[in-house]
């Protein structure tokens, strides 16, 4: 099998910033994508404004075609797909599972860049949990789509480490960027057969779950160490947060200590240097953290906007 890349007729699925290296690869190997599907316009910020997803902006700035289906289902949608026979369907977070119909209509198939070491954190939120749980390292896997989320075999897998202060929101772009990098060295070799795919080893799947606000609260019974993972996976996306009183304040920067401590989530320490915070297990050092509806402050400011001696966080 030779297949010119200049010929392939492709399809790119995709929404969020982390899809554009991807499609931006693409690109660089000189396939013009068919048409681009990415979800629909959606209502963001404090006005609520209709805003275009990133991979949307990008297509139209580059007079590509543009898809946006309310359902992956829709049958005038599945029509648009069959009429233009596609060679293959490249998908990076789009952000909805594929039916079957639509897995079995390129040609050679479809294939995902999941930001994960499948089938480590098979699921929705592998960046998060790769933090969460203090994984070393990570990286993506070009893998084949069928149906079930993330089942696939896969072609090619690119490692990183995870730093280790690093937040979801700048692993996520890394992964990107690595996304996008794989494709150029592995996408024309997949495409023509010359990488098999290999299924999934069974005993090594962990799944993960799509990210709530509620999943981002800081429970002060864990050790500090799990807790600074905490804010850092939930970096910015739902934001770490915790109650003081009446409040819910949101966390984005802190450090733990292997002090010995007392009471979990009382305030041990205020002042200039941070708010230290007793835990099971050492204490956690907050730097950075704001109030509803204010700018993000440093702790030393935080202390001069509130009296925290001897509060209790929750």
């Amino acid at each position: 099998m030779n297949i010119n890349l200049n010929e392939c007729r492709l399809i790119f699925a995709g929404t969020p910033e982390f899809s554009l290296p991807s499609l931006e690869a693409l690109l660089e190997l000189d396939i013009s994508p068919v048409a681009v599907i990415t979800q629909p316009d959606r209502r963001a910020g404090r006005g609520k404004q209709l805003t275009k997803s990133p991979v949307k902006i990008f297509a139209e700035e580059r007079n590509l075609k543009v898809w946006q289906p309310l359902s992956l289902s829709d049958s005038q949608f599945i029509k648009n797909i069959k009429s233009i026979k596609p060679d293959v369907i490249v998908v990076a977070a789009y952000g909805s599972i594929f039916p079957e119909m639509i897995l079995n209509l390129p040609k050679f198939g479809c294939l995902n860049v999941h930001a994960s070491l499948l089938p480590r954190w098979r699921g929705a939120s592998p960046i998060q949990s790769a933090i969460l749980h203090g994984d070393n390292e990570t990286g993506v896997s070009l893998m084949k789509m069928e149906i079930g989320l993330d089942t696939g075999p896969i072609f090619t897998q690119h490692k990183i480490d995870i730093e280790p202060t690093e937040t979801a929101d700048e692993l996520n772009m890394r992964l990107a960027e690595l996304g996008g990098l794989a494709l150029k060295s592995d996408f024309e070799f997949i495409l023509n057969g010359h990488i098999p795919s290999n299924d999934q080893d069974q005993h090594e799947i962990i799944l993960t779950k799509k990210v709530n606000k509620a999943d981002a609260k800081i429970n002060w019974n864990q050790p500090a160490d799990y807790i600074s993972r905490h804010i850092r996976a939930y970096n910015s996306s739902p934001g770490a947060y915790f109650n003081l009183e009446d409040e819910m304040i949101k966390c984005w920067l802190a450090e733990p200590t292997n002090k010995e401590s007392g009471e979990s989530g009382k305030i041990i320490y205020a002042g200039e240097s941070g708010i230290e915070v007793a835990c099971p297990q050492g204490t956690l050092i907050i730097k950075i953290l704001q109030r509803p509806g204010r700018n993000k402050v440093t702790a030393a400011e935080f202390c001069r906007q509130i009296n925290l001696k001897n509060l209790q966080l929750t």
